[in-house]
């Protein structure tokens, strides 16, 4: 407990030997820090090893190359820091699709569950959720090239599986509210028995709320003001939306059993996208402030 606690009070050590140096390492390890260790040496071996990544030199000795994760071939240490920073971009970038498409796909197959036992036909047939599911997915696939807010980029990053249940769990439960609003909008409002249209105002919504909703989750900020994706996001986003709604009226929508909508459906489908939007940012603070985390 005193290591841990001069560990955590102490920013240099110096004049370590070998194995002081490779206890250190384990130490901070084991109280849940993500540890790189740079050395060129015999000596720098053990801290190698014991490291979450373990750094050498072209110019280093064998044993520390063979104990190295990664080897800079360059000496200069910009590259070093280019690479940590190029790859906590890309694991960023990463949890954003994951717990976009876990959370998303969680929510809709609790609300096809739902609908299966209230309604007296499927809110969607197989074939229109796979359409649906493709194109919202090659909206998603922009995602890699997205930008990254610089706080999310100031520490090191762990994959969690109790952080992507907890994601999942939270925002997951919230887009099936959404639909069931939807279906409760169609039955009682407007009076939707017409199976077919039914499905096809929920295959268009489907489409346009995860698409916008990608936009919430890809950022802790506000979306739009604090925070603006890359370009190919908005593109593609756009883009899919449109096609989204466009299906049925073309013969790929026909094909798979959907029908054109009238212009009332389309604003409803619109209105319940934006109050989802800020329904979800305010669930998101409330996220952030009891886990300490988002992406």
């Amino acid at each position: 407990m005193g290591v841990l606690r001069l560990l955590r009070k102490t920013n240099i050590f110096a004049k370590l030997s070998p194995i002081q140096k490779a206890r250190l390492v384990r130490l901070l390890r084991e109280s849940g820090k993500v540890v790189g260790y740079m050395g060129d040496g015999i000596n720098d071996s053990p801290s190698l090893t014991n490291s979450d990544v373990g750094i050498s030199v072209d110019t280093a000795v064998d044993i520390a190359k063979e104990a190295a994760d990664i080897i800079l071939l360059e000496k200069d240490l910009n590259v070093l820091l280019d690479g940590v920073t190029e790859g906590r971009r890309t694991f960023v970038n990463l949890m954003k699709y994951v717990k976009l498409a876990t959370s998303f796909n969680f929510g809709e197959v609790v609300s096809v569950i739902i609908a299966s036992v209230l309604l007296p036909f499927l809110p969607e047939t197989p074939i229109q959720l796979l359409v649906e599911s493709l194109l919202y997915d090659f909206g998603q696939l922009t995602l890699p090239f997205d930008h990254v807010d610089k706080e999310t980029l100031q520490q090191p990053k762990i994959f969690s599986i109790k952080s992507l249940k907890n994601f999942m769990f939270f925002m997951g439960p919230l887009s099936s509210a959404f639909d069931m609003l939807v279906f409760a909008s169609l039955w009682f409002i407007f009076q939707v028995r017409e199976v077919a249209l039914f499905q096809t105002i929920w295959f268009s919504y489907s489409i346009t709320s995860n698409l916008v909703g990608m936009h919430i989750i890809r950022t802790a900020k506000l979306p739009f003001i604090q925070s603006n994706a890359h370009k190919a996001v908005y593109i593609s986003s756009i883009s899919l939306i449109i096609i989204g709604i466009l299906v049925p009226f073309t013969a790929l929508g026909n094909w798979i059993g959907l029908v054109p909508i009238d212009i009332k459906y389309i604003f409803l489908i619109f209105i319940i996208t934006i109050l989802y939007c800020f329904v979800a940012i305010f669930a998101k603070k409330i996220y952030i402030k009891k886990y300490h985390e988002w992406i």
